[in-house]
């Protein structure tokens, strides 16, 4: 057993409170039903006493541990033996401060940057919670790994399996609802790839049942451990910014995991006094999969301490289920309507005093180019962070001098069909890709330059657009 004593997983309800050891294989309460979280005992651990004790790992980028940009951070999500945790170097990721982006958005120069997660090894922020999810599984003995995914899980969860021939991998896709860049990473990496006929949400129920009959360890983010892989995407940002908290984190929600874990990243900091505030956090949905939105925002939703009206989202899913509609955006990542961490990024919102937005693809694929225009090319769900923010500055909710990190969660070539179309001359490819999803027009579109095969007309052209 690799696993310390210092960590339990605890139902989140405190109604409930009901503990478990870590070396279950749980994704719900076995009493209630509620979510899961890791919780530690800081008292008999050894948490750093200032967030500068971290800046030494950096001399010991020799050792598998400090190099992740995960583990480097060990002592804040200490359930594993550090000899024991699985790493592929996940974490070397990059905070640019991004003046072109902030003058889009509106934002002063040197006020806004981007948090790039497309530079892990699978190319997405999955990486995070996929190493830390397969360090419990192989601390547990589990042999096999299942989730569902629209394209970013399966595509870590195959390479996990790959690279360390510690476990089989199984992944649950809908139909159609898989960009090529993700599946091909899924195939490429030998998963065993089911595709039922349905979409995230049906993949979601399936996956779940068949863990839970053939004993499959399941890594969706409904598993806990993977939440605390993706809490040290906000401890590399508090590093990036020599550890002062930003004003606000801007993230795309789908599945609600990565909301969840800053929010539960920045509850633990402040209770081990390692910041003195937390930062506000805006979660932005795309108007086709808006659930969050649409609870939130509309039926005032709230955590309100666990005391909040759970049945507002039940409800919901019935009218959802009644009138048959399915997630549709092209922002293929954060496609689904029943988001497996609500409750838990309800919470994430009341640590953070936060705000949920819902923005278009139009929105997500304007902002799209101007990242790119940037020299960080992101997918398309990634974007809405960026168009999140520039709507919630013209609401004047962000402030021009406000501190902003928007959160890019995964690789440009992701999902290179919308970039393509977005930026062709080819009008039937735009509508077939982008048109049937509302977008109407490429406001910032890099389209090339049709000239003959004559030296003379080649230079007129270069001459002319450069």
């Amino acid at each position: 057993m690799s696993l310390t004593d210092l960590a339990v997983q605890r139902c989140i309800s405190p109604s409930c409170g009901a503990t478990y050891s870590t070396s279950e294989a749980l994704v719900a309460c076995g009493k209630c039903g509620s979510l899961l979280d890791v919780v530690y005992d800081w008292n008999r651990g050894k948490p750093p006493t200032s967030l500068k004790d971290f800046e030494q790992m950096w001399s010991r980028r020799h050792e598998p541990l400090r190099f992740s940009g995960v583990w480097r951070f060990h002592e804040l999500l200490p359930f594993a033996n550090p000899a024991a945790v699985v790493t592929v170097g996940e974490g070397q990721t990059l905070l640019q401060q991004a003046d072109g982006v902030a003058k889009y958005v509106g934002l002063n120069a040197g006020r806004l940057y981007l948090q790039y997660e497309g530079m892990n090894p699978s190319g997405s922020f999955k990486d995070n919670g996929m190493s830390a999810a397969f360090t419990h599984a192989r601390a547990i003995g589990a042999k096999r790994a299942a989730c569902a995914s629209t394209g970013n899980t399966s595509a870590s969860l195959a390479m996990y399996c790959s690279v360390t021939k510690l476990m089989k991998a199984i992944i649950f896709v809908g139909s159609g609802k898989i960009s090529y860049g993700k599946l091909a990473q899924a195939l490429d990496y030998g998963a065993l790839t089911v595709q039922i006929a349905g979409d995230f949400d049906d993949a979601m129920a399936r996956v779940k049942e068949v863990s839970r009959d053939l004993g499959i360890y399941l890594v969706n983010s409904v598993n806990p451990f993977r939440l605390e892989g993706q809490k040290t995407i906000m401890f590399r940002v508090l590093e990036a910014l020599r550890w002062e908290v930003p004003d606000w984190i801007v993230v795309p929600g789908g599945n609600l995991g990565n909301s969840s874990a800053f929010g539960k990243a920045f509850s633990e900091l402040l209770e081990l006094g390692l910041i003195d505030r937390a930062p506000r956090l805006a979660v932005i949905n795309a108007v086709g999969a808006n659930t969050l939105y649409e609870l939130y925002e509309n039926r005032k939703m709230r955590w309100d301490s666990a005391t909040g009206d759970m049945c507002q989202a039940c409800n919901y899913y019935k009218e959802l289920d009644r009138d048959g509609k399915k997630a549709s955006t092209l922002a293929s990542a954060i496609e689904i309507n029943r988001p497996v961490n609500l409750t838990k990024c309800l919470r994430a919102l009341e640590v953070c005093d936060g705000v949920v937005r819902e923005v278009t693809d139009q929105d997500i694929m304007d902002a799209k180019a101007q990242v790119g225009t940037g020299g960080i090319g992101c997918e398309p769900a990634s974007a809405a962070s960026v168009a999140g923010a520039k709507m919630l500055r013209r609401e004047g909710v962000i402030a021009a001098d406000d501190r902003v990190v928007c959160i890019l969660t995964g690789h440009l070539l992701k999902d290179p069909t919308a970039t393509v179309a977005y930026h062709t001359t080819d009008q039937d490819q735009f509508n077939k890709v982008l048109g049937s999803r509302g977008v109407k027009r490429a406001s910032f579109a890099n389209r090339a330059v049709a000239v003959p095969n004559d030296l003379d007309e080649i230079i007129k052209a270069i001459q002319l657009y450069s």
